[in-house]
């Protein structure tokens, strides 16, 4: 059964808006066109940012934020745990504990009108408006983090996040300017323009996925899976799969749906790194 988009869109919700989050996202922009000019466009800088892309969007957040801590669809000794946690961190999509309370209730009122990205408010609106107004549904991360919200290394990603941002942009200054005499080059690409990728195709994940693409199962929503958008969300493209099961560690459920992160559990399976993992017909 296929979930048919709505012709009409609810409004707009009436809330108050985030301002802070508003100019932060303002300069972080400013900053990744900035990067773009040609003073700062090198190549030693273009590297660093893919492989903080990697790091933070792949192994932090899909593979840390999403399928380990918000889905627990596998387990990991809690070192590894840490450390994908803190790459998490440095993706700068606020706290851990509130990014994995938001998306547990994403996927408790998936659609719904109380969804705090409801895709039938809107593209814009799912992709990224709602961020920069005070949903109602930060109010009930608490009741969604009763399994985190205690760990003191949470915690401390939770508060010092953007610190964490700031000591991440000295370090790529002063390595930028010891190798090729420019380290804002390296701060603009490894900070401003990296994150700009990261947050888009995060948010892609949220609104693209629930608009374009095919249904394989009715999941009870609009979720879709999205070729382009797996390939860029390393696996998180095949949304409707995951809304089916969403504490599969596997995403690509055919032969054609590639999945990366899927590849990086199986590897840490293989290392004794990656223990019960959960799959599809486990559910079933």
């Amino acid at each position: 059964m296929t979930a048919s988009f709505p012709s009409t869109r609810l409004p707009y919700p009436n809330l108050p808006i985030s301002w802070s989050t508003v100019i932060f996202m303002s300069l972080v922009h400013l900053g990744a066109l900035l990067a773009l000019l040609p003073p700062f466009r090198t190549g030693p800088a273009m590297a660093i940012a893919f492989v903080l892309y990697f790091i933070t969007g792949c192994l932090g957040v899909t593979l840390g934020y999403h399928r380990l801590i918000s889905h627990r669809s596998f387990r990991t000794p809690k070192w590894l745990e840490y450390l994908l946690l803190l790459c998490g961190t440095l993706s700068c999509q606020h706290g851990p504990i509130t990014w994995v309370g938001l998306h547990r209730h994403h996927h408790r009122y998936s659609d719904q009108d109380n969804d705090h990205h409801d895709s039938k408010k809107g593209f814009l609106w799912s992709h990224l408006l709602w961020m920069f107004h005070e949903v109602p549904a930060k109010a009930e991360v608490a009741r969604f983090t009763g399994d985190i919200a205690a760990d003191p290394v949470y915690r401390f990603c939770e508060r010092w996040f953007l610190g964490l941002q700031l000591l991440l942009a000295v370090g790529l200054y002063a390595w930028g300017q010891a190798w090729v005499g420019n380290g804002w080059s390296f701060v603009l690409w490894g900070v401003c323009l990296r994150l700009v990728v990261v947050y888009h195709v995060t948010w892609f994940v949220n609104s693209a996925t629930h608009r374009f693409g095919y249904q394989t199962y009715d999941s009870g929503d609009f979720s879709r899976n999205c070729w382009w958008v797996a390939l860029l969300a390393f696996g998180e493209g095949w949304h409707n799969n995951h809304h089916a099961f969403q504490s599969s560690a596997r995403h690509g459920l055919q032969w054609w749906e590639f999945d990366l992160t899927w590849g990086v559990i199986c590897l840490l399976r293989s290392l004794g790194l990656a223990t019960r993992v959960r799959l599809p017909r486990q559910e079933v």
